[in-house]
């Protein structure tokens, strides 16, 4: 049974932390880029609408949270005699996803809701300074750590499933 509940929390896992480095590599090498090439009005808007459309239970539940919360459950259902193997890889994709969920709030986060602060963008005078301010490179290169975290934190968590199986057989 439990050896049942290990490895469904741990497919879990592995499927949230899939997303949560697809989403953040999508931002890295596709959005953020792009964005780069716009006019001041059009990154501030589109940024704006981008960040209003993320905060929602689909993305909080199917990615954000669930990466944290499943890979944590999959660690403590990993604790006990003869897990010690998967247990480190549980633990060590559990650390980087934390890495990744601190940066978000303590870098992302402010950022994110300093641009929305600054109002719709036919109402700033100086968007210029809006984006300035916003500091695009910073947001870009902490952007970079959380995709490069989240993503040896998918490879930790399918190499887990990988254990999960062999302990199994």
């Amino acid at each position: 049974m439990i050896e049942d509940l290990r490895t469904l929390a741990l497919l879990a896992a592995t499927m949230t932390m899939g997303l949560m480095a697809g989403y953040f590599a999508l931002y890295a090498h596709t959005i953020m880029p792009g964005l780069a090439t716009t006019d001041d009005r059009t990154f501030v808007g589109s940024f704006q609408a981008l960040d209003r459309a993320i905060i929602n239970p689909w993305f909080m539940v199917s990615g954000f949270l669930g990466a944290l919360v499943l890979t944590a459950l999959a660690a403590a259902l990993s604790f006990g005699a003869g897990q010690r193997r998967l247990l480190v890889w549980v633990v060590v994709a559990l650390a980087l996803y934390l890495l990744a969920f601190v940066l978000t709030i303590a870098v992302h986060l402010p950022l994110n809701d300093a641009l929305k602060a600054a109002g719709a963008p036919d109402r700033i005078s100086d968007l210029a300074a809006v984006r300035e301010a916003f500091d695009e490179a910073r947001w870009a290169r902490w952007n970079l750590v959380r995709t490069l975290a989240t993503t040896a934190a998918f490879g930790c968590l399918a190499w887990s499933l990988v254990l999960q199986g062999r302990l199994s057989a």
